[in-house]
């Protein structure tokens, strides 16, 4: 895995880290297999393909987990192959969240986000997610 730079690398290997750490609190997550670099930006997001240790039979051996300057989350690889789709998935399921937020509705059967559902904490993931849609997905190939 190489950055565009040293120190895009050197994030980009800490978001390795933090993905692999994120995953492995699960308790359906066994062990970590192997973890492939999907696309990002380092310090800012990663999509890490990972291929799990699952607990029971019932749990993917393959998720996507995206980490980085917003919140963690991992995604099932049925419905997004690519890193870029995993991306557009994630962004779809994080505006969800945000507008819950912004209308003061209950998170609770949405994607997990590790802050109270603010109408401070909405604005500040959903400028982060233009970014994303505008900047990053699409120069993931």
């Amino acid at each position: 895995m190489r950055g565009d730079s040293e120190t895009d690398t050197t994030f980009l290997q800490l978001m390795a880290a933090e993905a692999k750490a994120f995953v492995g609190a699960f308790d359906w997550c066994k062990g970590v297999r192997e973890v492939y670099f999907g696309c990002g930006i380092g310090g800012v997001i990663g999509a890490f393909l990972f291929n799990v240790v699952p607990s029971t039979t019932e749990v993917d051996q393959l998720l996507w987990v995206i980490v980085g300057d917003v919140p963690p989350a991992y995604l099932v690889t049925d419905e997004s192959p690519t890193p870029a789709s995993a991306l557009r998935a994630y962004v779809h399921e994080m505006r969800h969240w945000v507008a819950a937020a912004e209308a003061g509705e209950s998170v609770d059967d949405l994607i997990p986000v590790n802050v109270a559902p603010t109408e401070e904490h909405a604005l500040a993931l959903k400028k982060r997610l233009d970014y994303i849609e505008r900047e990053i997905i699409p120069t993931c190939t």
